[in-house]
């Protein structure tokens, strides 16, 4: 594979990647029921449920599509 050059960064170990991905679900997560709230006065807790777990996968994609690859 050749030498490391001295712009060589090694990548992120385990956890910080997994911290990142649940830090991004967790703010996804908590926009989606505050948008949910924003827009309807007392939704149903299904509604909820279904805004908060749509927000993490809005976050997610578009953490994957922002960030570049290595």
């Amino acid at each position: 594979m050749g030498a490391l050059t001295e712009n060589h960064r090694c990548p992120k170990g385990r956890f910080s990647r997994v911290s990142d991905a649940l830090v991004t679900l967790g703010t996804g997560s908590v926009v989606g029921a505050v948008l949910c709230y924003a827009i309807e006065g007392q939704p149903a807790g299904s509604l909820v449920l279904s805004s908060a777990a749509l927000g993490a996968v809005l976050a997610y994609a578009m953490r994957q599509a922002l960030t570049p690859r290595v």
